[in-house]
């Protein structure tokens, strides 16, 4: 299996229902020891800071074209204690629901994620954001980048929140 590394960043002004951004870096190294990279990134009209954390991760992971074993660095606990610390499993199995605090938000989002995680093994790695980590900060600027920026897509799953 390919290794893949992933890193990850969302971005929301005036969250919730403001503008917003992802950026993804996906990095692999081929057999010959050359980095291959591809950037990731968009805008939208209207969403919420974590409902781009999660873009970033389902982009990265729709772009793999064959099963891989993937590093997702994202600076987003929502995303990564999903998956670490077994939340999602337990949302999945109470139809979404978290107990007597009631429905998961954006589950639209969660669906997508789960069906673009499926063929690959997954590790979530959290990094603490704007702490200096490369990667990180570069999937910043992508995402801010992205979410000031003039081409604004809809986030019809806003609608869910």
């Amino acid at each position: 299996m390919t290794k893949v590394q992933i890193y990850t960043d969302g971005s929301a002004r005036g969250n919730p229902n403001g503008p917003g951004g992802y950026g993804a870096v996906l990095q692999f190294m081929d057999s010959k020891g050359q980095l291959h990279e591809k950037i990731l990134s968009a805008g939208y009209k209207k969403t919420t800071n974590n409902r781009m954390e999660l873009m970033a991760a389902i982009v990265g992971l729709e772009a793999l074209n064959r099963p891989c074993q993937v590093e997702l660095y994202s600076d987003s606990k929502y995303l990564t204690d999903a998956f670490n610390q077994h939340w999602i499993e337990s949302w999945v199995a109470n139809n979404w629901k978290r107990g007597k605090s009631g429905t998961v938000k954006n589950v639209d989002l969660w669906e997508r994620l789960l069906d673009a995680k499926a063929p690959h093994q997954v590790n979530f790695i959290w990094v603490k954001g704007h702490a200096g980590h490369p990667q990180n900060e570069r999937c910043d600027k992508l995402a801010t980048s992205a979410a000031d920026g003039e081409i604004l897509l809809v986030d019809d799953g806003v609608e869910c929140l």
